[in-house]
């Protein structure tokens, strides 16, 4: 009998869980995929949010289950972004290029005994600071503050009482302005 009842229970339970799914499986989706640039990173965001759903007891006890789905959608889409190490122009080395060394080691290369190394040093800042002039104001601001004054992303984020977030999209959108702007010279010192 207890057996009988049990699996009444789990039929029950599949049952309200295949139609929440066929209800608002969609939506969620298309809302998880609208924050979520990477398409792998959304399927798992999307999966984990459906198993989460899958362990509430009472899904009757959900007040609004939409607005639930929705809020677990938009913790998993944080803790993404969170776990994501924010770009950094320290990464950026040509696909095709085997070396190990980063616009930041170019900014380091010893070049006191070679005069076209210094040169091409100076080049590099003129160009690295025109790109940032080009940024607007609160994406150079993050920039400089992160990669040469070397504050964190959340020291920045605290001292401007911003969203991380908004100051880790600020620092990804002004590295790949400056990625765009300083390959030619990137290419230049290394073929």
């Amino acid at each position: 009998m207890k057996a009988s009842i049990h699996t009444e229970m789990a039929d029950e339970k599949r049952n309200k869980l295949t139609d929440v799914i066929k209800e608002y499986g969609n939506q969620i989706s298309r809302f998880i995929r609208s924050k979520v640039p990477n398409s792998e990173d959304a399927k798992d965001i999307l999966q984990d949010v459906w198993y989460q759903f899958s362990r509430v007891t009472n899904i009757d006890e959900i007040e609004s289950v939409s607005g639930w789905l929705y809020n677990v959608s938009r913790n998993r889409i944080t803790d993404n972004y969170r776990k994501k190490k924010p770009e950094s122009i320290e990464n950026f080395k040509l696909d095709d290029d085997e070396s190990s060394f980063s616009f930041k080691d170019i900014l380091l290369i010893d070049d006191s005994n070679n005069p076209e190394l210094a040169f091409f040093k100076e080049v590099f800042w003129t160009e690295l600071i025109a790109a940032l002039e080009e940024l607007p104001e609160k994406q150079k601001d993050v920039f400089v503050l992160n990669e040469i004054e070397d504050l964190t992303l959340q020291e920045i984020a605290d001292q401007k009482s911003e969203n991380l977030k908004t100051i880790i999209s600020r620092k990804g959108y002004a590295v790949k302005h400056l990625r765009k702007k300083l390959n030619y010279l990137y290419k230049e010192l290394y073929t």
